[in-house]
């Protein structure tokens, strides 16, 4: 991630990131998760050094966790700060949303203060932005804020050094490392509160004269709980049947706990996670989906089970922890659009465009047997075409390929200059004409303008389920399936007379032309094999048109 340029971040890194928030959600005790999340800082975010400061019950901050260089690990884990060196930090420096910055020509005055710190050598910086080995960054964890808007409780700070890059983070670095401390707060709280559970469970198998205290320390935990807690019943007729639920769930729902008792996790989850939920075993279970609110909308939950049993070996029950991650799934999701889509034009971008033809075609296997090629090619569109795209098992002489099971073929139609009735993947490439010299005339803003209308008349001008991407510079690609020859022209055409009507940018009327090339994809063919057939084909219509047709006005 460190050597990505910003906004740009690749689907792999965002991938990374959410795996480590995943993962420590699931370690196993609160040294794991504090161990998992500075971990985390270094393979995820791009830092060198991370160092988890936890809050002790007096106040003073504890070195918990280190991670990035066992030196440095060695030296300083354990070693505690007091709260008031601690608060001084994070009132000075300047504040980057959450995040605190200290630079150098600050920090200079904490060298002697009681908190834990690392020294690091390096070269000083040649550009504003390059970082300092004396600057410091710090992200504050709190726990989730409490009903009514008040901010939560600080639970300790994540300490990071050395980007990868040299750099300091900018946006998108920043909001990445800041949702990361917030992710990392919910972990720990929810770490500490599984090991109050679990205790509290040790209890109730092993101190039978302790039962009712062991109770009430179980109810505390589970009713004062900060996210949403349930137990259900687990077996019988009634299995998953909801028995009893705490305020936090109740308000995440907006049901009161009396009409939840009327429900099961089956009832509420959205009918598109209903297989998730199926999914997630009983004991141990863990799923991210959705469950229905009152008013008809749904919140993005993680849920997790563990079985709980009585002192006495009686009726097991199902003990639901459920967390909000609406807001991190928002986040995911705005992540996951800026990666794929143009930001100029909000088109899927060039990567985006190759997935979506990637998945519509596959290699053809090569035969063990030459001479029955042709019988393979029959067999192969009688199955993409007369069994819905199903698949088949055998081809003449016997072999199978499983590898078109669930697949429906993509073809072409045939190349005899008439229509033939046959439906395929049309590959429209769109160049524009005349728009370097608006570029060259009236500036880039101009060139922006002209090129954002035109996404816009192309997107308005296909159907629901067409794809219309920006492949990059004033290159645009059209895939439109089911069309036949001519309907691909036609479609054309169309397009084309939208893009040559005048244009508004920075306050003028412009024109710019369009040259289509007309490509079609086929199974056997790579997406880039199709892109290029496309594109060769727009060229041979743009030199087969005089210069001066080519851009009306």
């Amino acid at each position: 991630m460190e050597t990505e340029s910003e906004p740009y971040v690749r689907l792999a890194s965002l991938r990374q990131l959410h795996q480590v928030m995943a993962d420590m959600n699931t370690a196993r005790s609160l040294a794991d998760t504090l161990q998992t999340v500075a971990d985390g800082v270094v393979t995820a975010l791009g830092y060198e050094l991370a160092c988890v400061n936890l809050v002790r019950q007096d106040g003073d901050l504890v070195v918990a966790a280190f991670s990035g260089n066992p030196a440095a690990e060695a030296l300083i884990t354990g070693r505690v700060g007091s709260r008031e060196s601690w608060e001084r930090r994070l009132a000075m420096g300047e504040n980057w949303g959450d995040l605190i910055f200290i630079p150098h020509t600050e920090g200079w005055i904490l060298d002697d203060d009681d908190v834990p710190q690392w020294y690091t050598d390096g070269p000083a910086p040649r550009f504003e932005d390059e970082w300092h080995p004396s600057d410091r960054l710090f992200a504050p964890m709190y726990t989730p804020a409490l009903p009514g808007g008040s901010s939560g409780e600080l639970i300790g700070v994540l300490s990071v050094d050395r980007p990868r890059n040299g750099r300091r983070p900018g946006a998108w670095g920043r909001e990445a490392l800041q949702m990361y401390a917030f992710q990392a707060a919910i972990a720990i709280s929810n770490a500490r509160l599984r090991a109050n559970m679990q205790r509290a469970l040790v209890r109730l198998e092993r101190e039978q004269q302790a039962l009712r205290a062991s109770e009430e320390s179980f109810r505390q935990a589970f009713e004062y709980a900060p996210s949403g807690m349930a137990i259900a019943e687990m077996g019988g007729d009634q299995h998953g049947r909801i028995l009893r639920t705490n305020d936090a769930l109740c308000r995440l729902l907006g049901r009161p706990a009396s009409a939840m008792r009327r429900y099961s996790f089956s009832d509420l989850v959205h009918p598109e996670d209903i297989g998730t939920l199926l999914r997630t075993s009983a004991e141990g279970g863990r799923a991210e989906l959705r469950l229905a609110r009152r008013d008809g909308s749904y919140v993005w939950v993680s849920l997790r089970n563990s079985v709980v049993a009585d002192a006495a070996d009686g009726p097991r029950f199902l003990l639901t922890h459920v967390e909000d991650i609406e807001e991190r799934k928002r986040r995911e999701l705005q992540l996951a659009h800026r990666a794929s889509h143009d930001s100029l034009t909000g088109l899927p971008n060039s990567a985006e465009l190759r997935s979506r033809l990637s998945s519509r075609l596959c290699r053809r296997p090569q035969s063990t047997r030459p001479t029955d090629v042709d019988a393979m090619d029959a067999a192969y569109d009688h199955a993409a075409f007369d069994t819905g795209g199903h698949g088949f098992d055998h081809l003449p002489g016997g072999e199978a390929y499983d590898a078109y099971d669930h697949h429906v073929h993509t073809v072409a139609p045939e190349d005899t200059g008439r229509d033939d009735g046959t439906k395929g993947l049309a590959v429209l490439f769109c160049d524009l004409d005349g728009f370097k010299s608006i570029n060259d005339r009236f500036g880039h803003n101009a060139g922006d303008a002209v090129l954002i209308e035109v996404a816009r008349r192309l997107s308005s001008g296909v159907r629901d389920g067409d794809t219309v991407a920006r492949l990059g510079g004033d290159e645009f690609v059209i895939l439109a399936d089911g069309l036949g020859r001519a309907d691909a022209q036609d479609l054309a055409v169309r397009l084309r007379n939208e893009i040559i009507q005048p244009i508004r940018a920075e306050g003028r009327a412009v024109r710019v032309g369009a040259s289509f090339g007309i490509g079609w994809a086929h199974c056997g063919m790579t997406a880039d094999e199709v892109l290029k057939s496309a594109d060769e084909r727009m060229y041979v219509e743009k030199r087969s048109r005089p210069k001066q047709h080519r851009r009306a006005g």
